[in-house]
């Protein structure tokens, strides 16, 4: 299991993943061996980061999770999103959750193709 949770929390510069990462990274596996109806879209997806903020009043308590994932994968996420949405929102519960992407700004230097 250990293996598959190291491909699902990917760092940019081979930064470790922090613990809140780590238990997102160990619930999208869980999702991958036991939901089979996006069991073989999960396989391939990994994320960069997520964070746990608060939202609204303070005395509200309510939590949101940002799930951050790569610009180029951020399509393969669109096609489960309501799926993998609802499902981790059942995981953690009492939160929202949001996927978003992590682009990099090149500066104009930069030659693109």
């Amino acid at each position: 299991m250990f293996n598959g949770l190291v491909k699902k929390v990917i760092k940019p510069n081979g930064a470790k993943p922090t613990e809140f990462e780590n238990k997102v990274g160990t619930e999208l596996f869980n999702l991958e061996m036991s939901a089979t109806e996006i069991k073989s879209e999960l396989r391939d997806l990994y994320i960069t980061g997520a964070q746990e903020v608060s939202v609204g009043p303070a005395s509200a308590d309510k939590k949101a999770i940002i799930i951050m994932v790569p610009f180029k994968l951020l399509k393969q996420f669109h096609k489960i999103q309501i799926r993998l949405v609802r499902e981790l929102e059942k995981k953690f519960s009492g939160s929202h959750v949001v996927i978003i992407a992590q682009r990099k700004i090149l500066g104009q230097s930069y030659t693109r193709r």
